[in-house]
C-alpha cells in the first residue's frame, strides 16, 4: 500500500481545503493518507513551526493562503525540501479575476463572514434538529423541505445535510399503520419529497440495524413480503400527492440532498413564472 503524508495550510478554518482534499483523494485506491491539517495560519512564527514538520515528514503540501509573504516563505521552503506544493485555489481565483476584470482581495477567511446566510444556516439546523422523525409537525408550514420516507431511508442525516446547506427540513416516517397527520397533505410553502428504496436492500439496512442494537434479527419489521408492503403503501402516497421522490438505494446522502436541491429550486423557478405541472421522478 502507497503512503503519504498530506500537509494541509489554511489562514481560516480550512473547511474548504478539507473538502478539495477529501474529493481529490476519493479517486484513488490502495493509499494510506497521513494528514496533517494546519488551520488559522497567519504568522512566520506558525509557519517556521510548521515547516519543521513538513520537514520531517515530507510529503504533499496543499494551502488556501492568501498573505503574499506567507504563501511565498511556504513555496520556498517547499521548493528547497523538494516537495511539490499546490496552491488549491489559484486556478479558479485567476480565472475569475480575468473574467472579472478584477484583483482577489487578499483576505483571510473571507468566505466565513457571518453574514445574513451564516445565521440562517443555523436557523435551518436549529429547526431541522427540532422537527425530527415527526415531531413537531405543528410547525411544518414553516419548513422549506419535509422528507417522508418508511424506516431506514436515510431521512434524518439526509435533513441533517440539507439543513448544513441552509433549507429548513423536517421528515416523518411512514408507517402504514400509523398515518401521518392530516397536516401533511395541506401544506402551502414546503416541499413534501418521498425517499424511497428497493426492499431487498432495505431489509439488509434494517437487520444490520438490529443486529448493531442487539436485537432479534427476526420479526416483521425485516421480513420481505412485510416490507414489499410498506415501501409500495408509501410509493402510492407519494404519487397519488404529486410528490416528487428520489430512490436512496444507490445513492450518497449528499447525491440524494443534490438532487432534492434541484427540485427545491425548478419549483421555486416555476412559481415565479407562473408554470405548473407535476413534479419529475427522480429514481434513475
Amino acid at each position: 500500500m502507497n503512503r503519504l503524508h498530506l500537509h494541509m495550510l489554511s489562514d481560516s478554518t480550512g473547511e474548504t481545503l478539507e473538502n478539495i482534499a477529501k474529493a481529490a483523494l476519493a479517486q484513488f485506491d490502495g493509499v494510506e493518507i497521513i494528514k496533517h491539517f494546519w488551520p488559522m495560519v497567519r504568522s512566520e512564527v506558525h509557519l517556521n513551526r510548521i515547516l519543521r514538520e513538513v520537514a520531517e515528514n515530507p510529503g504533499l503540501v496543499i494551502f488556501t493562503l492568501v498573505n503574499r509573504d506567507i504563501r511565498a516563505r511556504l513555496e520556498r521552503e517547499c521548493r528547497h525540501l523538494g516537495l511539490p506544493v499546490v496552491p488549491a485555489l489559484d486556478a479558479v481565483t485567476d480565472a475569475l479575476s480575468n473574467m472579472l476584470g478584477q484583483e482577489a482581495k487578499a483576505r483571510p477567511g473571507r468566505q466565513h463572514i457571518l453574514d445574513a446566510a451564516y445565521f440562517e444556516r443555523v436557523e435551518a439546523i436549529q429547526f431541522t434538529i427540532a422537527h425530527d422523525d415527526g415531531i413537531g409537525w405543528e410547525n411544518w408550514e414553516e419548513a422549506d423541505i419535509i422528507l417522508a420516507g418508511v424506516s431506514r431511508t436515510s431521512k434524518t442525516p439526509t435533513s441533517i445535510y440539507l439543513a448544513n446547506r441552509g433549507y429548513k427540513t423536517a421528515n416523518i416516517p411512514i408507517v402504514p399503520e400509523s398515518p401521518p397527520p392530516d397536516t401533511l397533505y395541506h401544506l402551502k410553502n414546503p416541499m413534501v419529497v418521498g425517499l424511497i428504496t428497493g426492499a431487498s436492500r432495505l431489509v439488509q439496512v434494517r437487520r444490520n440495524r438490529l443486529l448493531s442494537l442487539n436485537q432479534a434479527p427476526e420479526t416483521d419489521y425485516v421480513d420481505e413480503e412485510k416490507v414489499k408492503e410498506e415501501t409500495q403503501y408509501a410509493r402510492r402516497m407519494f404519487a397519488d400527492n404529486g410528490w416528487p421522490m428520489i430512490d436512496v438505494t444507490r445513492r450518497s446522502i449528499e447525491e440524494s440532498a443534490a438532487a432534492i436541491i434541484n427540485f427545491y429550486n425548478e419549483r421555486h423557478a416555476d412559481s415565479q413564472t407562473g408554470a405548473g405541472g407535476d413534479e419529475t421522478d427522480a429514481n434513475s
